[in-house]
This record gives C-alpha cells, structure tokens and sequence, in this order.
C-alpha cells in the first residue's frame, strides 16, 4: 500500500502538482509511519527543490532512519550538505552511499563535487599538495569532473607544477571546450614554459570564446608586443581596456608597447591610467620612472623628485624592515688579511642572454677568493647558455649559486639575511621584474645599486650607487637618493665581458666595396626621439651617398616601419637610403648584422650601453654626444675607457660635424675596425681583474664605514 501510495505522489509530482505531491507524501507518513522510508525520501527531494534544506534534511534522516540501505537517501543528504557548506558532513554522507552501493553513478558524481569543494578549502588554506591530492582523489570518482580538472590545473600552478597543471586545464577544455578562463589559464602556462606559440593558440581560443574577456586579449597583446608585432599588439591591447576599462594591467602593457614604438608621450598616458586604476601598480609606476629617461634629461629637478617619491612612498608599502643586524668583533676589517671573508651578494632577475649579464660577468669570475665571499641570488625564472656560464664563472671563483625565483621579497630578504651578506648589490633598478622590494626590507647593512638603471632608485634603503667620473662628475647637477660612488680611472663604472657566440673574425668595413659610409645604430626605438631623428638627418644630408641601417624590435611591425621612414622623409632623407630591419633571434647572427655598418650613431639623452659594447667588439666605432646626466654619458664613459675619446661629442652640432666628416675618411674607418676589437679587449673596459679589484676595494671600504 505505501509503495503504491508514494507512487501516486510521485506522479504527481512528474505532472508539475509539486504541492499535491507533497501532502499525499505527508498523508502517508502519517498513516503508515514505519512503512515511509520511500515518502520520506520524495518528500526531502521536493523540499529541496524548494529551497527548505533543513526541513529536506529531516526527511532525508528520517528516510534513512527507516531503511539504513537507501544509498540515494544518503547521496542526497549529501547534496544538502554541500548546498549548507557542511563539507565534511557532505564527504561522510556520500562515502556512505558508496559503501551501500560502490555502483551508484550519482552517488560517485556528487562525491566527486564535494571533494572538489573540499579541495577548493584547503588550496585557500595555501595546502596546495592536500589541495592537489584531493583533487585527483575527485576525478577518481568522475572523470568528467570539469571543476575538479579546473581547480586541480590552478593548484598546481600555484605550486609550480606547470606540467601537471597543463595537462589538468587541457583535460578540462577537452570536456568544456567553451570555456574562456580555462584555455586563457592555459596559455599563461605554456608562455611561462617558453612555449609562445601553443600560448598564442590558447589566447586565441579564448577570445574566441569570449570575445569581451580582457586577460587573453592583453597576454595577446604582450606575445606579440615580444615579437614585435606592434600592430596587432596596439588592436589587441586596445580592445582588452575598451572591453575592461579598469583594467590596470592592460594598460601598463599597452604603455610599453607604446614606449617600444618610440611613442613615449602616449606610454607615460598609458602607465598613469593604469596607476588611477590601481593606484599601488608598482609596475606602471616604475616604468615611468623609466620613460622619463628616454624623453627628459636626467638633472631636470622634477625626475629626481618623482625617483626621491617613488621611492619614499614604496619603502612604505613594503612593509616592516628586518630586525636591524648589529655589528660584532669579527665584522670590522672584513675582507683584510687575517680576518674573515667579506660577503658579497649579488641579486638580479636578468641572469641569462640580457643586457645586465655581460657586465656582471666581471665580478663573478674574478672576484678575490681569498678576501671575498661570493653569493649570487638568481631570481630569474629564465635559464640558457649564458646562465649556464655566469653559474660557471660563480662557482669556478668558489661563489655560491642560488636560484631563487620561487621566493617572494621578504622570503629573499630573509634568505639573504640567513647567508649573513655584508654588502648587497642590486643590478635591476626601475627595469622590468626587480627585486626593489626585498632592499627596502634591508637585509644587509651595506646595500647598493649598479649597472641595470641609468637613475636613482629613489628609495634611502639603498645606500651608495656605483658610477664613475664620466658618467657622473663631482658638479653633476642630478640628484639621488643614493651617495655615488665611482669607480677610479682608468675603468668606466662598467666592465664588459663579450658573447662567446659572436663572430670570430671581424669583417672588413662595407664601406671598402660599397664606396660609401653606412651609419647604424642598433638601440631600442624608444631612444630614438624626434631630435635624435633630426640629427641623423642632418648627417645623412651632410653626407652624400650615405645610408643608415636601423636595427629595431618594432620593425617586424610594417605600420612602424612606414612610420619611422615617414619621419625621416618629412626630415628630408629619402626612404631609399634607410634600411629598417627586425632582431635577429640567435645572438651570434644579430652580431653579424654588424658587418653591414661603417659607424653606429648613440642615441641621447639615454645612451646605449650593451649595444655600444657589442658594436665596438665587431669592430664598429660608436659616435656618442656628451650630456650632463648620467644616461647621457654612459656612451661618453664607454669610449673614454676605450681610448676613443674622439667619438664622443660635446654638443649636437660638433655629433653632426663629426659623423658627415668619416664621409671622405673611409680608409682610417678600415684602419680603425681592423684594431678595434683587440683595442676594447686589452682596454680597461675588458680588465675583468683589474676592475673588480678596484669595485671590492669600493665593497670593503663601505663595509668598514658601516662597522665603524
């Protein structure tokens, strides 16, 4: 009678008669009690399609009071447990079902959901390997978990298992192909793994799914920022703050792709809208920092007084120092004879193929193991050759070698306060990915700025900057908020160890069978403003038959190109004799492209450095304009090391005079690049010896200023 009965009220129920269905439920368990299990059990699901969850939980005990076999009782008591956020209540009702019945399809699909839920707790907890692990135990139960294949891809990215985690996502848009988020999270991946072209695939995706979803829209538009695809960069990146306007990241992305377009005025644009939307964006604000020195001159009081800001107001948000560390006996005369080693740290993110690398092999490699404890802190999450030979030079000098990109500021700081370093130096400055932020917590007493930023850091923590007379003098009117220090003659405040990849012999000048002088310069667009233009044209003019070849990132881009040729013709110089070419990907034939120019032309009022080193070692002289800020004067300082001072210019029109006159003068442009290279390689520049001799020197004295 019961079953029957139960069955009307279900029927009732399939018919839409929700409220009917209910009170024959009711009828029955008031009229046959001990015979209710199944009106009970209909009865807590049509209360749970109501929305009255503990009145369906009764039902649901009660049902299960009178038949302890009913699995689905328990499956959906589970369901109820999971909706009140009672997670463990929810684990222990569906594992109950599955010991009733191991079979039970739904019982196995609603564990797997509360497992997922479970996970979820402990990855906010930051139990990422409790996390990972109950995730799989979820997917173990159903395999077409999208949630659980979801959130495990997220767990182990937040743990650094981007493998697992690839696999996870993929598994995941293979079962919701139309999900935005999941091909987005995996293409983050993949360009973390070096893998631009998959990521560039998965991005695409995901706009295609969502075609108003900012994130992809903007890591498209950084991919091809990197390989100079600025075209497609600016519409992308256009479109992800159009669809998103607040979104602060898409537009500190859009701002550096406009400073590698050369448009400086609209990046600085781009970077303080993305600091009105979040007004702590350390990153817009510290590139900037760093466009100021592409368009102004440094000893202009506004940019010292925006570093001197910037960093007042960072060392704040950075939170507590460490717990000062004081001086004992055995700390004064560190690094003399008869005392113990001075420990020297060195903290960069640009230990592989980049700029900084080549200047801070110097110290790496011939660093006095006798006085000198080495520590080199790689926070780097990039790793090739050049890595491998900076490791090399590090440990062959007896230095120690840590990677440490996994660690956040404070836990560096405390990793650099636990190796007990003495003096640190930081190599990064305003540029990208910088670890400014572990300074500010003061890990070392002596801490010091070098080589990666042509400007004070702004931040007091950081005590001395190395530099050198050229590039500073003692009357400079720039400001900081660090004490200089400079390097004594006859070395400029960086030493310059060349690419093993580069070409081995130098070529003879093309202006040999040519028959006329190719001007060249290879700095980023970004250095090239309107009045380097207008001095280039002048020369071009004042030189006939003369050609300049350009080498940039943005000339992958035809709009940029066409842009850059348009400015110059507008300057008078015909298109025909400008080449605009793209970087080379491999670093051996990037320094080939050398062979094609006669002289290279510096950029003002922010010099090239690498580039200059780099063209002087392929046997390229460098015309360099004196200025009265230490960016101007990198160039200065580099070929005063060299024994060229006769590059360098004091002011525009002597930069002009000097570079039309090598127009008749093609004869000592061959004499010259057949003895340059061994010049640079016996001049101070490359005295890896006798420059760190004189840096350590600089380490040890401020230590004993500290300890004194």
């Amino acid at each position: 009678l019961a079953a029957a009965w139960t069955d009307l009220g279900t029927t009732y129920k399939a018919n839409g008669e929700s409220k009917r269905a209910m009170e024959t439920y009711a009828e029955i368990i008031a009229a046959v009690p001990h015979h209710a299990a199944a009106a009970y059990y209909n009865m807590g699901v049509s209360l749970v399609e109501c929305g009255r969850l503990v009145e369906a939980e009764s039902a649901y005990r009660s049902s299960i009071a009178l038949d302890s076999s009913r699995a689905e009782a328990y499956c959906n008591i589970g369901v109820v447990f999971k909706m009140t956020n009672r997670i463990d209540d929810a684990l222990d009702a569906c594992e109950k079902c599955l010991r009733i019945s191991p079979d039970f399809d739904l019982g196995k699909k609603n564990l797997s959901l509360v497992l997922t839920d479970q996970g979820t707790e402990l990855k906010k907890k930051n139990l990422l390997a409790d996390a990972i692990a109950t995730y799989e135990r979820a997917l173990s139960y159903d395999t077409t978990n999208v949630e659980a294949y979801y959130n495990l891809g997220v767990a182990c990215a937040e743990a650094e298992e981007y493998d697992r985690a690839i696999i996870a996502y993929e598994n995941a848009g293979r079962l919701r192909p139309q999900c935005a988020e999941i091909w987005n999270n995996a293409g983050v991946l993949y360009k973390e793994r070096g893998n631009d072209a998959r990521a560039m695939d998965y991005y695409r995706r995901a706009v295609a799914c969502n075609p108003n979803f900012a994130q992809p829209l903007n890591n498209l538009g950084v991919l091809h920022t990197m390989t100079g695809e600025a075209q497609q960069a600016l519409e992308t990146l256009q479109r992800a703050v159009t669809v998103d306007p607040s979104y602060a990241v898409a537009h500190n992305n859009l701002g550096v792709l406009l400073r590698d377009t050369g448009d400086i005025e609209h990046a600085c644009e781009s970077y303080r809208e993305c600091i009105r939307n979040s007004p702590n964006d350390r990153h817009a604000e510290q590139n900037y920092l760093l466009a100021l020195n592409y368009v102004r001159q440094g000893e202009e009081p506004d940019v010292c007084e925006a570093h001197a800001t910037w960093g007042t107001r960072f060392v704040k948000l950075a939170g507590p120092p460490l717990k000062a560390r004081r001086a004992v006996r055995s700390d004064s005369g560190a690094g003399t004879p008869g005392r113990r080693k001075l420990v020297v740290g060195y903290v960069s993110p640009d230990m592989y193929t980049h700029s900084v690398s080549y200047f801070a092999a110097a110290p790496f490699r011939s660093h006095d193991k006798e006085s000198v404890k080495l520590v080199v802190y790689n926070v780097s999450k990039f790793c090739d050759a050049q890595t491998e030979r900076l490791r090399k030079f590090t440990l062959e000098s007896g230095g120690e070698w840590r990677d440490c990109a996994s660690l956040d500021e404070r836990e560096l700081a405390e990793c650099i306060r636990g190796d007990c370093v003495d003096v640190l130096v930081e190599l990064t400055g305003h540029t990208a990915n910088n670890r400014l932020g572990t300074l500010a917590l003061e890990p070392a007493p002596v801490q010091i700025t070098w080589i990666g930023y042509p400007n004070s850091t702004g931040m007091r923590s950081i005590h001395y900057r190395i530099t050198d007379k050229v590039c500073d003098p003692l009357d400079t009117k720039q400001t900081f908020t660090e004490q200089l220090v400079r390097i004594p003659s006859p070395h400029s405040f960086l030493c310059y160890t060349p690419n093993p990849e580069a070409p081995q012999q130098v070529s003879d000048a093309p202006c040999a069978s040519q028959g006329f002088v190719t001007f060249g310069c290879f700095n980023t667009m970004a250095k090239v403003t309107a009045d380097v233009r207008v001095a280039w044209s002048q020369i071009l003019l004042a030189t006939p038959g003369s050609r300049l070849y350009f080498k940039s990132k943005a000339f992958a881009c035809e709009v940029i190109r066409q842009r850059f040729l348009s400015q110059m013709s507008a300057l008078g110089v015909d298109n025909w004799r400008i080449d605009c070419v793209p970087l080379e990907r491999e670093t051996s034939s990037h320094l080939a492209m050398y062979d094609r120019v006669d002289i290279a032309l510096d950029t003002f009022p922010y010099a090239g450095t690498t580039t200059t080193c780099e063209s002087l070692h392929m046997g390229v002289p460098v015309l360099t304009l004196a200025g009265a800020c230490h960016a101007h004067n990198v160039g200065k300082s580099l070929m005063t090391a060299v024994g060229l001072e006769r590059f360098v210019a004091k002011d525009v029109i002597e930069y002009v005079r000097i570079a039309s006159s090598y127009g008749n003068k093609m004869d000592e442009i061959r004499e010259l690049r057949r003895g340059l290279r061994e010049k640079l390689l016996r001049s101070p520049l490359c005295d890896a010896a006798g420059f760190t001799q004189s840096l350590e020197v600089i380490y040890r004295n401020l230590w004993q200023r500290w300890c004194d």
